[in-house]
This record gives C-alpha cells, structure tokens and sequence, in this order.
C-alpha cells in the first residue's frame, strides 16, 4: 500500500467515510475515527502527523449535535474551536494543506436569498459560535488551508433527518417535519467529490458547498417519503420553537458558493437527484 499522503479525522462519521473512499482511489489514507485520533490531544496530532506525514489532511471531526453543543459549551468549544486550531497549527508546521469543515449555523438566518462568503457570520447558537471560532483559529493559524461550510448533510449511516427518515416512517408511522426552516439538503458523496475538486484548484478560501434546491425540513421530508413510496404516511408540520429544543436554528441558511462559480465550477446537483441516487443505492438498508 502507498504511503498515507491525506489524513482524514472524523473518519467513522458520514462525510469522513465518503472522503475516505472518494480520496482513497488513488492515493494512500490515513482514515482516523474519534477513537483513533482525538483532535483536542495536541500530542495525540503530533503523533499521527508524524506516522503519516500528511500532504493533506481533512478534518471532518466535529461536535455536531447542536444542542448538545448549547447544553455543553465547553466541550463545544474544545472539539470545534481548540481542535481545529491544533490542527492548522500542525499543518503550517508540516506544510500539508488543511481542509476544515463548517456549517451554515454561522450564519442568523436574517436572509431570504442564499448567503454568500460576502455575507458576515451572526451565529445563533452555541454550536454556531464554536464552528465559526474554529474557522478563525484555521484562518489565523494556517496559511494554505480550505473552509468549507455545507448544510444537512445525508447519507447511509448517518444520524440526520433524511438518512434515517425511511426507517422512521416505516417504524413509527409518523414523522415530524419543521415548517419553518430552511437550508439545502447536501448528499456526502456529492460534498466529498467537490471538496477534491477544490482541493486539486488549488484556490485557497472558504468556500460554500451544497447541492441545489433550498427547503424546509417539511419539504424535505414529503419529498422524500414521495420518492420512496411512502404515500400513506404523512409528515405533521412543526414550528421549531414549538419543539422545545435548547438552541436556536436559522430560519433561513442556505448558501450559494461565489468562489466556485468565479472559478468555473458547475453548481452541484439538485439534492432531489442525489436523494434519488441515494434511495437506488442504500434503500434496501433502510
């Protein structure tokens, strides 16, 4: 086997899994769940920076529960700010070009038009406030690196709202969808084939990437139980503050990416066409 020349933490999660597979067809990954590289460990990075020595390294590990995130700020803040930034450090000491991934929670959700980079971060929750602190710890720290922010991110395996609402349905008979918020859906394999693209550019910056079609997690849904069959189950609307959470969601976070266009890139697929390809490919696992 080659020499492990990109490093990927959060590798057990959705999109670590994806990168792993996607940038592994033809070069050597170093694939690293949470319990094989904890990112709050600067000894920990050290080690593994040192037994792959990393051209690139991915970070796809987070703290991404959003409310536990409100309920635990300190842990929040270890794992999203101080993590990333342990990790830039050790990329501008290596040289290797760092990929960190961010969310659409930076932004308040003010908009009714996608936000661009041009557009300044207001974050909401705590979860928000520790994603958009590790972004600053990237910028600060790490001269050749890439920011990428993406939203509801889905695929099998993962615990998010489309992965998991197949089964759901079938098991409960019943769904909850929220009216009242708004993003674009974005399948992990479609995110992990444009981060290498960007990455192979060479354009350094952040960046927003997501497939297309903004909707509500209530629109989501019907489409997606339409797409599977699931005629007879209905979704029942929901206003988010009705649902008593402890943090706070954007009304409004979806995105459009002005760097990919600037740099000829296509706008990625509707998020429909990749939930289909996804029901084709995973949905006897569901």
């Amino acid at each position: 086997m080659a020499e492990p020349r990109v490093l990927i933490t959060g590798a057990a999660g959705l999109l670590g899994r994806f990168c792993a597979g996607w940038f592994g067809r033809d070069r050597g990954v170093l694939a690293l769940s949470r319990e094989d590289l904890d990112i709050t460990s600067a000894h920990d990075i050290d080690r593994r920076m040192d037994q792959a020595h990393p051209s690139l390294v991915i970070n796809c590990a987070a703290m991404a529960n959003v409310d536990a995130c409100e309920r635990d700020p300190v842990s929040a803040g270890a794992v999203n700010v101080q993590g990333p930034r342990m990790l830039a450090e050790a990329c501008e000491r290596s040289g290797s070009v760092f990929v960190h991934i961010s969310t659409d929670f930076v932004f308040d959700g003010g908009k009714r038009e996608p936000y661009t980079i041009e557009d300044p971060p207001r974050p909401l929750s705590r979860y928000g406030a520790s994603k958009l602190g590790g972004e600053t710890e990237v910028r600060r720290a790490c001269e050749r690196h890439f920011i990428i922010r993406a939203s509801r991110i889905f695929g099998p395996g993962g615990r998010n709202f489309l992965s998991t609402l197949i089964t759901q349905a079938r098991r409960d008979g019943r769904v909850i969808g929220v009216v009242d918020e708004v993003s674009i859906p974005t399948y992990a394999r479609d995110l992990a084939m444009r981060i290498d693209q960007i990455v192979k550019l060479g354009r350094f910056g952040t960046y927003h990437l997501t497939n297309e079609g903004p909707c509500s997690w209530y629109e989501a849904g019907t489409e997606a139980l339409r797409q599977a069959g699931l005629r007879g189950i209905v979704i029942e609307p929901a206003r988010g503050a009705d649902l008593g959470r402890p943090a706070v969601r954007p009304a409004y976070s979806a995105m459009r990416c002005l760097l990919s266009e600037k740099l000829g890139l296509p706008r990625m697929r509707d998020w429909r066409e990749a939930y289909a390809e996804f029901l084709e490919e995973y949905g006897s696992e569901l």
